[in-house]
C-alpha cells in the first residue's frame, strides 16, 4: 500500500547502517545466579516513566516495569526490530487501510502486588501517556497525534485507531518510558502515585531505595518471560561524579554503566584491566540543546535567539569536544545517520552551521546591536550537575558566546532542582537542554519543537503554529521524499527564521564493562535495552 511505502524504504536504508554489537560469547549458555552493580550518574527525579526523561530513572527503575512491545534485546541496534513484551505472538499487521492495530495481552502476568494484568491496565497506561487530564505531564504526548483511540473490548484485547496510516506509530509503542501501570492504582491513588511507588510485573520486584546511595531488586519468580531473569537481583548504585564511577569499575565495585564514557575514561579502564574488559560502541540518537527563554528578555526577540546559535563554531567545537566529552557529530534535528537527516550542505545554509565561523559571529554581533542588548548585564545559564557531557558542553557554550560579548553566569544544579528550573521555575534565561530519543523514530523524536501546548517536552515556551502545521503534514505524507522535503521546512524555522532552540552536537556511545557481564548489547541509545531480564554473570 502506498501508506506502508515509506516505511520499507526508511528500514532498508537504516539496516544498511547500524551494526549489531554483541556482548559476550554467542555460544556460551546463560548462567542463573549472581547480583549486577552498575553505576548510574545521576539522581531520580521520581519513578514515574511518564513525565520523565532521564537515564537517571530508567536505569535503576526500568527493570521493574514491563512495555507493550520493546527493542528485540537480542537485536536493540536495529530500528525496525520490535517484539511482544505484555502482548502475545508478534507485532500485529494493521487493518482497515492501516489504521487499526489488534493486540493481544497475554494472561499469564501478574502484578508485583499480586494482581492480574489485563488489558484494561494497558488501556489506562496509554490513556494516561497519550491524552492526560489538565495538569498532568505526559513528557511524550505528541508521539502519539494519529491516535484517535484506545480501547480495551475484553480483558485480553487492545485496540488502537489510528486518524491516518503512520509509519511512526509502532516505534513510538515501543518507547522504554512506556511502563505499563495498574489501572486500579491509578483510580485509587491518583496520576501522581507512581512518582513515588512502584508496582510493575517487570522481571525484578522493588526492594529499596536508598536516596543519594542505590535503588535494590531482586528476581521476580512469576516474570512471564520463562526462564527469565538470570540474575538474582541488581543493585544501581548512585555516582553523580564520573572518577566514582571509573574508580568502580576498576576496582570490581561495579561492573559497568550503562550511560557511557568519554574516550579517554575507555582507554584508561582498558590499560588497567586488559582482558577483564569488554568495550561496545554505538551512534547515539541524543543531543544536547540550548534552550532560550523565550519568554523573558532579551531572548523574546528572534534576533538575540538568532545571535546566540551563530557564535557558537560547532564544525570547530566537535574536533575538540569528541576528544573529551561523550559528542562528536555535528548534525540538525533529526538523527544524522538517518535518511531525513540534513546533509552537511544543507546544514550550512542554516544559521549556527555556516562554514565561516567569523562571518557568523560578525552577524551574531549585528543582531545584538540592532536589538538594543546591554552587554554589560550577566544573564543565567542553567545546567545539570552531570559531568558527561553537560558541564563540559556548558562551558564550552559560555566561551563560545563571550566570543560575541554575551555574558553568562552558569548554574550547575543536580538532576532534581536542574529539573524544577527547567520545567517549572524557569528561573533562566537560558538552559541546557536535551532531545535524548530512544528508538530512532525522526517522525516523533522531532517533536520537542512543538509549540508548548503540544509537545509536553519543549520548555522554551514558545507556541508556533505553523511549526505544529507543518508537522501534522509531515506525519500524515505518505512519501518519504515529501516528509524529507516538508522535514528541510521545519528545520529551518526551528534553527533560524524563528531560531526557537538549537543542537549543539550529537552524542557517541561509549560502554566499557566488566568482560562477566554478559547478555547486554548496546544500542544507539541508552534508554533501550534495559529491563535486564537477558543480562546474566559469567561467575
Amino acid at each position: 500500500m502506498k501508506a506502508m511505502r515509506w516505511k520499507t524504504v526508511i528500514a532498508l536504508a537504516l539496516i544498511a547502517v547500524f551494526a549489531i554489537f554483541a556482548a559476550g560469547s554467542a555460544s556460551a549458555a546463560p548462567k542463573k545466579g549472581g547480583v549486577l552493580k552498575f553505576v548510574v550518574g545521576s539522581k531520580i527525579p521520581s519513578y514515574d516513566a511518564h513525565v520523565e526523561t532521564t537515564f537517571g530513572m530508567i536505569h535503576p527503575i526500568r527493570p521493574f516495569y514491563s512495555l507493550l512491545i520493546r527493542v528485540n534485546p537480542n537485536n536493540p541496534s536495529s530500528p525496525t526490530d520490535f517484539v511482544c513484551d505484555v502482548c502475545e505472538g508478534s507485532i500485529p499487521t494493521p487493518t482497515e487501510e492501516s489504521t487499526k492495530y489488534t493486540f493481544k495481552i497475554r494472561d499469564n502476568i501478574w502484578f508485583h502486588d499480586g494482581q492480574k494484568l489485563t488489558a484494561a491496565d494497558v488501556k489506562a497506561t496509554y490513556d494516561k501517556i497519550i491524552s492526560p487530564p489538565k495538569g498532568v505531564v505526559s513528557a511524550r504526548k505528541a508521539f502519539y497525534t494519529m491516535v484517535e483511540s484506545v480501547t480495551a473490548p475484553d480483558k485480553n484485547t487492545l485496540v488502537f485507531k489510528l486518524k491516518y496510516p503512520s509509519g511512526a506509530f509502532v516505534p513510538a509503542l515501543a518507547s522504554p518510558f512506556n511502563f505499563i501501570y495498574r489501572k486500579a492504582d491509578l483510580d485509587k491513588h491518583g496520576y501522581t502515585w507512581h512518582k513515588k511507588n512502584v508496582n510493575g510485573t517487570g522481571a525484578f520486584r522493588f526492594v529499596q531505595h536508598k536516596p543519594g546511595a542505590f535503588v535494590e531488586g531482586k528476581r521476580y519468580a512469576k516474570y512471564h518471560h520463562k526462564g527469565k531473569p538470570y540474575l538474582d537481583g541488581f543493585r544501581a548504585i548512585s555516582a553523580p561524579k564520573m572518577s566514582i564511577r571509573l574508580q568502580a569499575i576498576r576496582g570490581g565495585r561495579a561492573s559497568i554503566e550503562f550511560r557511557g564514557f568519554p574516550p579517554k575514561a575507555r582507554d584508561d579502564l582498558k590499560k588497567a584491566l586488559g582482558g577483564k574488559l569488554k568495550v561496545q560502541e554505538s551512534d547515539w540518537n541524543c543531543n544536547l540543546m540550548i534552550t532560550p527563554n523565550s519568554k523573558r528578555a532579551p531572548f523574546n526577540d528572534a534576533r538575540v535567539r538568532r545571535a546566540l546559535t551563530l557564535a557558537v563554531d560547532r564544525w570547530g567545537g566537535s574536533k575538540y569536544l569528541s576528544r573529551i566529552a561523550i559528542v562528536k557529530t555535528v548534525g540538525g534535528i533529526v538523527f544524522p545517520k538517518h535518511p531525513f537527516a540534513a546533509t552537511k550542505a544543507e546544514l550550512q545554509k542554516i544559521a549556527g552551521y555556516w562554514p565561516d565561523i567569523n562571518k557568523s559571529r560578525a552577524e551574531a554581533k549585528r543582531l545584538l546591536k540592532a536589538a538594543g542588548v546591554d552587554l554589560s548585564k550577566t544573564y543565567i545559564f542553567n545546567n545539570r550537575g552531570v559531568d558527561q557531557p553537560y558541564r563540559v558542553v556548558g562551558t564550552w557554550l559560555i566561551d563560545q558566546w563571550r566570543k560575541v560579548g554575551l555574558k553568562f553566569k552558569q548554574e550547575v544544579k543536580p538532576s532534581p532542582a536542574f529539573y524544577d528550573s527547567l520545567r517549572k521555575k524557569k528561573d533562566w534565561h537560558v538552559s541546557i537542554d536535551f532531545n535524548c530519543q530512544s528508538v530512532i523514530n525522526p517522525l516523533v523524536d522531532v517533536s520537542k519543537f512543538l509549540s508548548n501546548d503540544v509537545s509536553g517536552s519543549q520548555h522554551a515556551q514558545y507556541q508556533d503554529r505553523t511549526m505544529d502545521k507543518l508537522y501534522d503534514q509531515m506525519n500524515r505524507e505518505a512519501d518519504p521524499a515529501k516528509q524529507r522535503e516538508i522535514m528541510r521546512k521545519y528545520e529551518k524555522r526551528a534553527l533560524d527564521t524563528m531560531a526557537h532552540q538549537f543542537v549543539t552536537l550529537w552524542w557517541y556511545k561509549i560502554n566499557p564493562h566488566r568482560s562477566d557481564v554478559k547478555g547486554w548489547k548496546i544500542a544507539p541509545s541508552h534508554y533501550l535495552n534495559q529491563s535486564l531480564d537477558q543480562v546474566w554473570l559469567d561467575q
